[in-house]
């Protein structure tokens, strides 16, 4: 691992000049140690313009539902979870690699399939069965 890197896996690792650290003060409980402390960090890392990122990977990343993603590509994670400002950096660091590292799989593609005849009877029968079960609740007229 090189000095300075975020590693994902053995073969894939993004250096520190490509992640950006601003450090915020945090929301929420928590007094005058939030009140003073900028402890919060927020990460951003350019996706669409990383070097390091394989092509394929970048695709996946963008092509993501994220609202942590900007329009221009840029994925943006807020860490205030932790009261130091090291473990809420550490903690930014762990979940973009985890982002990272489950776009790394490609997605198994979905066989469209269709119900077989037998099994669209018998839903069929059950809901004819359901329907004379409530048939029967109604009141009847006796006389």
């Amino acid at each position: 691992m090189p000095a300075g890197s975020l590693q994902i896996t053995p073969a894939l690792s993004i250096p520190e000049e490509e992640l950006v650290e601003r450090f915020v003060r945090a929301s929420g409980a928590g007094g005058q140690n939030v009140n003073k402390v900028s402890s919060a960090v927020e990460l951003r890392f350019d996706v669409a313009g990383s070097p390091s990122l394989p092509e394929a990977l970048r695709s996946r990343l963008l092509a993501r539902r994220d609202r942590r993603l900007t329009d221009e590509g840029v994925l943006v994670i807020d860490a205030q979870r932790f009261r130091t400002q090291d473990r809420n950096r550490q903690d930014a660091r762990e979940r973009l690699a985890d982002i990272i590292a489950a776009s790394l799989s490609v997605p198994k593609a979905r066989v469209a399939t269709r119900p077989s005849r037998a099994s669209k009877l018998r839903r069929l029968d059950e809901k004819k069965t359901r329907g004379q079960i409530k048939r029967n609740r109604t009141a009847r007229d006796w006389d």
